[in-house]
């Protein structure tokens, strides 16, 4: 069931046992940590009660999940992988690599709960790649590491940019739908608060249920992801054999899609910068015919090689005028596709346990965060038409995202949505100023403190495990 042909010894399988049980613990933190983006405004406008809203928003996340690998792909999972070099993680002590691992969760789960406790929305996403940060940092530093890798700062980059830019895009664009339906919309309830204790008009709750399912649900396809990208770490680094490459990795397969590429690109002659990928091509041909299947390090450098290759082949894509052909374009991206699924295989049960986690903790814990979104953000109750434009903006945002396999922030989307749909209504002033300083504060602390507080985690667990 598990794909566990590796003989692990009894203190190795407790401890791979305790690393899995802290993956599943901190996408059960997240869950709670960050079910008031969707319930929120459905328990603020009467939509739902507070237990049905959490519960359904807890099998919206299960369902999110679970769907990201059929519609999304797993490109959110990869980004996290990414940020730590998996290879030369793989290639030093055990217990060092179960260090970093363990150093990584326990760092965003003390500030996930630290921020949840306070009742301020934090970013889970930003909390997890600060902690990625901060032990690749220390990793790079230390003596044993000869290759001198350490956090691959292109994807962190890539992913700093999506979690910068995402809760400005869902300020304006709050602000910009809230202006259209003041124009097109000739009911005015819609922008009126609610009356305490009468339900809302029909179809405005079936658009806020229908904005809670989606948030819901985007929030598992994104976040979810990320669970499912640390449970590929723990397993690569106890059990690289079968998790270095699919477990059904086809040298035959492979080989075929590379030999498409190959064909698919322009002669070298032609354009000379190609020549380098087209001889990398060749050699990484060879060299999987001769792949065996037992041997750890060959399978490492395969996945390596393959990854190269696949990076190289995109940057190609991205360049105008080399590859002009839209067949040619249309196979390359497709054996792009082979070689991901020949290099990545998140097992099935991993994703189911990650749905588990995250749909449960979405039934917990909510109250906290809920109360800041619903009430403190700003200085009155929360129209229909703020709650209904901010989740909307939100479950776009998130969904659009997981489609290009950009990790962002559910947290900061939404409650930048909320923020923006006050704006318009009534001007900054409808906000108050002390909830925007204290989101503002934990965004700006929390990528420092997390990354100080895991790598030191790592200095010390690593003398210790």
């Amino acid at each position: 069931m598990f794909g566990f042909e590796a003989d692990l010894s009894t203190p190795l399988l407790i401890l791979l046992g305790i690393t899995i049980f802290t993956v599943c613990l901190f996408e059960f933190v997240n869950g709670f940590h960050d079910t008031a983006n969707a319930v929120a405004t459905v328990i603020y406008t009467g939509s739902l009660q507070p237990i049905p809203a959490v519960v359904w928003s807890g099998l919206m996340n299960f369902a999110g999940v679970l769907a990201s690998g059929y519609f999304f792909g797993m490109g959110v999972a990869m980004k996290i992988v990414s940020l730590l070099p998996i290879e030369a993680l793989i290639g030093q002590d055990l217990h060092h690599s179960i260090a970093m691992v363990l150093s990584v969760l326990i760092g965003a789960i003390i500030w996930n709960v630290a921020t949840w406790y306070k009742g301020i929305p934090c970013s889970s996403s930003h909390t997890l790649i600060g902690s990625l940060l901060g032990v690749g940092l220390v990793f790079s530093f230390l003596p044993e590491n000869t290759e001198h890798v350490g956090v691959n700062w292109s994807e962190a980059i890539k992913i700093g940019n999506s979690l910068l830019f995402s809760p400005a895009f869902g300020f304006s664009m709050a602000i910009v739908l809230m202006f259209i339906l003041r124009l097109s919309l000739k009911d005015k309830k819609i922008f009126k608060e609610p009356e305490p204790g009468a339900p809302p008009p029909w179809y405005i709750r079936g658009v806020l249920i229908l904005t809670c399912t989606l948030v819901s649900f985007f929030h598992g396809s994104n976040d979810g992801q990320k669970g499912i990208g640390l449970l590929l770490i723990v397993l690569m680094t106890f059990l690289p054999l079968q998790f270095a490459l699919s477990p059904n990795f086809s040298a035959e397969k492979v080989d075929l899609a590379l030999e498409n590429i190959q064909r698919s690109l322009p002669e070298r002659a032609v354009y000379p910068e190609i020549g380098k990928v087209q001889e990398s091509l060749v050699t990484l041909r060879t060299d999987i015919k001769q792949h065996d299947p037992k041997n750890v390090k060959q399978r490492l450098a395969l996945r390596k090689r393959l990854l190269i290759i696949k990076k190289q082949t995109e940057a190609l894509l991205q360049v105008p005028n080399i590859i002009t052909d839209k067949n040619a374009r249309h196979t390359i991206s497709g054996e792009l596709k082979v070689l991901v699924r020949n290099t990545t295989y998140p097992p099935i049960w991993s994703v189911v346990l990650i749905s588990l986690s995250l749909g449960i903790g979405t039934m917990i814990g909510w109250k906290r965060i809920v109360v800041t979104i619903g009430e403190k953000i700003g200085k009155r109750h929360m129209t229909y038409a703020e709650g209904a434009t901010a989740e909307l903006v939100a479950s776009s945002t998130i969904g659009l995202a997981s489609s290009l396999g950009l990790p962002v922030s559910t947290t900061h989307v939404l409650s930048s949505g909320v923020a923006g749909a006050m704006v318009a209504s009534k001007g900054v002033k409808n906000l108050q100023t002390r909830t925007i300083k204290d989101i503002a504060l934990a965004w700006i602390l929390t990528l420092p403190v997390t990354m100080v507080l895991s790598g030191m985690l790592y200095w010390v667990l690593r003398n210790i495990i």
